[in-house]
């Protein structure tokens, strides 16, 4: 059961939106239009670098909370509850979970980073992907969380600290610097910067300001973001490029893009328990690879979270 927003009635949608995603949807855009303009469910992943599962739970029902397990991380739940100020719990602040909406813990759990490996985090700020990895990796090895801009360094600087991280290393600069470095690393994360339209229902501000216009110059940072990332892997490593954004041009045409630049690309299916729908193949009268439809697409009705997109790609051998 959802809980509609109070401005859900009153919301303006732009025409041309509403063209574009009942184009998408079909039958399907009132659903999406209920569930974008709903609120969303608060939800944890438990930092198990300083703390066990079963021991968050329990500490977490202790205090009213009810707890319902994410089923495609294990350490991720739904928190339901009369209260809302997870953030406030003392638990939070020693770092013992992590706020994190459920569908931003897909990336992490697809890319399944190891201990011991070279790892690459090219948007990471604030940190909910990083910290997650880096708990994956049981804090060895060496994971690189970069990002743009020095204002987007302070939080994700305070959430490294406060879960007792220390195999990071933050840098400053440009994502599509990293295609230019001999570093070569096992796997690497492109969480790409984007117009945010798989996460209305927590910002109905998105509907606002959303323009074809932006959608298309975010595309073609993102395919420059994804070619760099993909030429800093090692032959044999593994990038997951995953958005929070549900246009075809940020999504299935970046990958797209760079399977057609790159023979060695190589799209791999994605084991992970969720309900997905198909992805686009054809849009707006550009035709993308059948491989594209390995991708998974999640818009926001089919788990009741936010939309998202991930894709997981191999670097084979030349």
């Amino acid at each position: 059961m959802i809980t509609p927003r109070p401005e859900a009635e009153t919301a303006e949608v732009k025409e041309q939106f509403r063209i574009r995603y009942q184009s998408l949807l079909g039958e399907r855009y009132d659903e999406f239009l209920k569930y974008s303009l709903a609120y969303i469910k608060k939800s944890i992943r438990v930092n198990t670098l300083k703390a066990d599962v079963s021991d968050v739970r329990h500490r977490l029902e202790m205090q009213g909370f009810r707890m319902q397990e994410i089923p495609w991380c294990r350490e991720g739940f739904k928190v339901k509850g009369e209260r809302t100020d997870l953030g406030n719990l003392d638990e939070h602040f020693l770092g013992y979970f992590y706020v994190q909406e459920a569908a931003s813990m897909m990336p992490a759990e697809v890319l399944q980073p190891e201990p011991g490996e070279l790892v690459l985090d090219m948007c990471a700020s604030p940190g909910s992907k990083t910290t997650q990895m880096a708990a994956m990796m049981e804090n060895s090895g060496l994971l690189i969380a970069n990002d743009v801009t020095g204002i987007r360094m302070k939080p994700l600087g305070l959430n490294l600290q406060r879960n007792g991280i220390f195999n990071v290393v933050s840098t400053l600069m440009r994502g599509q610097q990293f295609g230019r470095l001999d570093a070569k690393f096992d796997r690497v994360l492109v969480d790409a910067p984007c117009s945010g339209t798989g996460t209305i229902r927590r910002n109905p501000e998105t509907l606002k300001i959303w323009n074809p216009g932006m959608i298309k110059r975010l595309s073609r940072t993102q395919k420059t973001l994804i070619e760099s990332g993909f030429k800093a892997l090692k032959t044999g490593g593994r990038l997951v490029y995953s958005t929070c954004s549900l246009e075809p041009e940020e999504d299935e045409e970046v990958v797209d893009s760079l399977l057609k630049r790159h023979p060695d690309a190589v799209i791999e299916k994605i084991p992970l328990e969720v309900k997905k729908s198909a992805a686009v193949l054809e849009f707006e009268g550009k035709k993308y690879s059948e491989d594209v439809g390995e991708c998974l697409r999640v818009w926001p009705q089919d788990n009741d979270t936010e939309g998202f997109f991930v894709a997981r790609i191999r670097k084979a051998s030349p």
